[in-house]
């Protein structure tokens, strides 16, 4: 029974400077707090204390965030719990529960790291599946995509575009892409083949550009050298044998826009049905632009296949509008995917700290970063606000979601309709049962082959997902730390 308030936290794939530091600070004010109103009766571990521990994750899990705010507020006075409404504003409530799941997530601990996956059996709930490496040797996989002839197309984000061949990563990377700034989260980021490849040959890339005609100032002493400022840009182009041709611009911002933050470029594709790309850019560590409609970033953005506006999206004629918007009131949008049954378009979103979103993203709809946040952010302290959507559902402790799939194959028949996330802080790759808007159920089908950066449905029907080796934590590197990774697919076991 709970006695005290509790709460949720998180870490993502990366934070703008400073921000960490402010997490920090905000965890130990709401332990001091946790200390104080709580562990007199419920102690401060696992262990427990007089009532049974609040950082159990058993129990965590099998109560809402709205639940454990109604307790707290409400207190249960037949098991002798206080109620806490005058003692605890709304927001520390929500902060404390916010604490709760970040500490019980923490105590939880990780599964030990396996660095060869390969032929290792995962007996999930409803599939059991072997993993099988296709190809290994890669540096810090970002995205694939997968040809008509069926070789596959890995970016890594160091720069460079990446040909995977019968099972054969090729030697030489595909030479004459763009240059790519490299640092922090800035590199080369998604690859998305044309539907319409056959015909046309179109590959688009995005990634991390130094501004044009930067020149940086002269060394001063000791003082470390600047960092330039940079943006995300989309182009496409084609394949000729093993060299990049006939790149064309889809999108690039004003140079005004480009900025020395390191951190939230984006950035996924996915086409619609109609040939349309949707692509995501994050708010570039700016969190008021996110709101703002005269600002490419912070938005999820819709262009015709050659990045010339469609007619018929949502802010063409709003005045000072950028009018490839589609939906705004990002923070780092990284994953999208397209329900066969409803055909709703679902993406995955970092969170500040905890928070983390899946949505369901739909023309013209404010999503609310800058204002509401189910994660911790200094001097953001709501959860709702009228006309901005609400996450499908949320998590903290963070698990970093980043690329996610539907699944309507055959090879694993009872995952039929199944959206998949992979997670990044989590090394995971998550299933989740939908009906129609909601998430009914959730499961982990693995958690410890390494951050999970994207999983793709390949034309027989089987899950292929890039693995990078752990960064972060305990590992002595840096989150942002170049490790290697590897492409697996997931292999039915009857």
């Amino acid at each position: 029974m709970l006695a005290a308030p509790g709460a949720l936290g998180s870490v993502e794939d990366a934070k703008p400077p400073g921000q960490s530091s402010q997490a920090k600070t905000s965890n130990e004010v709401f332990r001091q707090k946790f200390v104080e109103h709580c562990s007199s009766c419920h102690g401060m571990d696992l262990a427990g204390g007089r009532a049974p521990s609040l950082f159990d994750q058993t129990l965590l899990e099998s109560r809402t965030d709205e639940a454990l705010h109604h307790t707290i507020d409400a207190g249960r006075p037949a098991a002798g719990m206080p109620a806490f409404k005058g003692v605890l504003s709304d927001d520390e409530i929500w902060h404390l529960i916010q604490f709760l799941r970040t500490s019980a997530g923490a105590m939880k601990g990780k599964r030990p790291f396996v660095e060869s996956p390969n032929n290792r059996i995962v007996d999930s709930a409803k599939q059991k599946f072997r993993l099988e490496v296709v190809a290994a040797g890669l540096e810090v996989p970002w995205g694939m995509a997968l040809l008509p002839d069926g070789r596959l197309l890995v970016t890594e984000r160091p720069g460079r575009l990446r040909i995977i061949e019968n099972g054969r990563l090729l030697q030489k990377p595909v030479a004459g892409t763009p240059t790519v700034r490299v640092g922090h989260d800035a590199g080369m980021f998604d690859v998305a083949v044309h539907p319409d490849y056959r015909r046309n040959g179109w590959i688009y890339l995005s990634y991390a550009e130094t501004l044009p005609g930067y020149v940086a100032p002269p060394p001063s002493g000791d003082a470390p050298a600047p960092i330039p400022p940079s943006m995300t840009v989309v182009v496409r182009g084609k394949l000729d044998g093993d060299e990049w041709v006939q790149t064309q611009t889809i999108f690039r911002a004003p140079p005004a826009l480009y900025t020395s933050s390191g951190v939230h470029y984006g950035s996924r594709f996915t086409f619609d049905r109609a040939g349309h790309l949707f692509f995501s850019i994050g708010d570039r560590g700016s969190i008021s632009a996110a709101q703002d409609l005269s600002t490419p970033i912070g938005k999820i953005h819709r262009v015709n296949d050659d990045g010339s506006v469609p007619s018929d999206n949502p802010f063409v004629h709003t005045h000072g509008a950028v009018p490839t918007t589609w939906s705004y009131g990002h923070r780092n949008p990284q994953g999208f995917a397209w329900d066969p049954v409803t055909g709703l378009l679902w993406a995955s979103e970092h969170g500040p700290g905890g928070g983390d979103e899946i949505n369901i993203i739909e023309r013209g709809r404010n999503y609310g970063w800058g204002v509401i946040t189910m994660g911790r952010q200094p001097g953001i302290d709501q959860r709702a606000e009228s006309g901005m959507e609400q996450p499908i559902v949320y998590y903290t402790p963070s698990i970093a979601p980043s690329g996610i799939a539907f699944y309507s194959g055959d090879r694993y028949p009872r995952w039929r309709n199944n959206l998949f996330v992979a997670g990044l802080a989590g090394q995971q790759l998550r299933r989740l049962e939908v009906q129609d808007r909601r998430v009914v159920a959730q499961e982990v089908l693995f958690q410890q082959f390494g951050r999970t950066r994207t999983a793709i449905v390949g034309p027989e029907g089987l899950f292929y997902v890039l693995l990078q080796n752990p960064t972060g934590g305990t590992t002595g590197l840096k989150l942002e730390a170049s490790t290697p990774g590897m492409v697996v697919r997931l292999m039915p076991v009857d």
